[in-house]
């Protein structure tokens, strides 16, 4: 096989194996790969794309460490410095860095730099002993209020390379600011992606497009598998073959001749959720990985999905979503003919400008209860394929509202709803539901 890159791809690998903090600019890297400064731009936005570097205003395009995902809950000072919408007073060159922690310095000073360490963020006002210590012990500074600090600071900033930034902000507001932006990171942590499952597969089988079907033969033989994609001599996806594609041909045809063109793909960033989605509706075991280039990258099937599924049901509740929040309101429980009700309060974050009970955190409160009941019928994860809401009256703040879901049918893929809403006995909201179900 022979197997050739392309220059986008040379710019990407020659930037991959730079040192972390390294700068990087269009002109230099067209010059070192030979390349035009458009080649050159457009693999450094996909290089930022991919994680290995990172534009940091007024310090340029700077090469990064490459975040994991089980460290995606950490923040780099430079995504600080835009959160708070600070700016930089020395100490550029750290930005790249990480933070583990942030410290609020409010205490006296031998008290606080007990807590600090190596990789925090100190938040602080213009207290500029404490500024000298915290940079010193191989912590960033952050000076809330705007204030700015002195020319010694400064240039211990610069030659430790950690981040000294102000912000107009007061302490309580970047703190808080700062865990939000934590806090979300952390809900994005749960969703697993393709990228996440395809990453410890050792090799990619594939067939070439001048195989023939005796190839495919052995090469069943060998894996006991009998789905493969098809690619060129550059790994482009050309198409993907299996049994049903090769029965009764003669082994001696060509498997570009037989095989299906123009596969249902997949990226790297596509939800295991999303890719379950298109295997049920689609009745498809296996689908080809590929990059913005469409060349192959991975394959995934039917089994590595439902694992994958499988280990986000085992992991911990780190963050709740908004439907989480907006159903955490809610209490269940059964009423008198044994069917379930959810009965909760119309909070203010539940409405609208009018005060009245909004139509989108409603579909949410009808879909999540929904959902809830059809998971004791049938066990598996649920897409909401169908949905018809009628808001017949409007429900004021502070009202107490009932959510009365009905299971129509269930087969093996679907279920069917019929959602009740009710205020003081008054029907104010009626939905149909059709919702898919992947099975684990």
């Amino acid at each position: 096989m022979i197997k050739m890159s392309t220059k986008h791809e040379k710019i990407i690998e020659h930037i991959s194996k730079l040192s972390v903090g390294s700068k990087i600019s269009v002109r230099q890297i067209a010059r070192e790969i030979e390349v035009s400064e458009g080649t050159a731009y457009r693999a450094i936005k996909e290089a930022e794309n991919q994680g290995y570097v990172s534009s940091i205003e007024r310090v340029g395009t700077v090469r990064i460490e490459k975040k994991q995902k089980a460290n995606i809950e950490k923040l780099t000072f430079s995504e600080v410095v835009n959160i708070v919408d600070g700016h930089v007073l020395g100490g550029k060159e750290g930005l790249y860095k990480t933070l583990n922690k942030f410290v609020i310095g409010a205490m006296k000073l031998d008290a606080m730099m007990r807590y600090v360490d190596s990789g925090s963020l100190l938040i602080v006002g213009n207290r500029y002993e404490a500024h000298k210590l915290s940079l010193k012990a191989g912590a960033a500074v952050l000076i809330t209020g705007g204030f700015d600090t002195n020319e010694e600071v400064k240039k211990i900033a610069d030659e430790m390379e950690l981040p000294i930034i102000s912000t107009s902000y007061d302490t309580f507001t970047v703190a808080s600011i700062i865990n939000r932006a934590i806090y979300d990171r952390l809900i994005k942590k749960e969703i697993m992606m393709v990228e996440d499952i395809i990453h410890d597969q050792k090799e990619v089988l594939y067939l070439q497009y001048y195989h023939t079907i005796e190839d495919w033969h052995q090469l069943v033989e060998k894996t006991k598998h009998s789905r493969f994609p098809v690619v060129d001599k550059q790994m482009k996806l050309l198409g993907i073959v299996t049994s049903k594609d090769v029965v009764g041909k003669d082994k001696s045809i060509q498997i570009d001749k037989i095989m299906t063109k123009n596969p249902i793909t997949v990226v790297g960033k596509t939800s295991i959720a999303s890719a379950a989605h298109v295997m049920v509706w689609e009745g498809i075991e296996l689908i080809p990985v590929v990059n913005t280039h469409r060349k192959l990258i991975g394959v995934i099937s039917r089994q590595d999905v439902l694992k994958a599924l499988q280990y986000i049901q085992k992991q911990p509740q780190i963050g709740d979503t908004i439907d989480d929040l907006i159903l955490k309101q809610f209490k269940e429980q059964k009423n008198e003919g044994d069917r379930i009700i959810f009965t909760g309060e119309v909070t203010p974050q539940l409405t609208n400008q009018l005060g009245s009970l909004a139509s989108g955190p409603l579909t949410s409160l009808i879909i999540e209860a929904a959902h809830k009941v059809l998971r004791k019928y049938k066990k598996g994860d649920l897409v909401p394929e169908n949905i018809t809401v009628y808001f017949i009256k409007p429900v004021q703040i502070d009202s107490q509202i009932e959510i009365r879901p009905r299971v129509i049918e269930v087969s093996r893929k679907f279920g069917k709803m019929e959602v009740e809403v009710y205020h003081k006995n008054q029907l104010v909201s009626k939905a149909m539901i059709t919702s898919q179900i992947i099975e684990r």
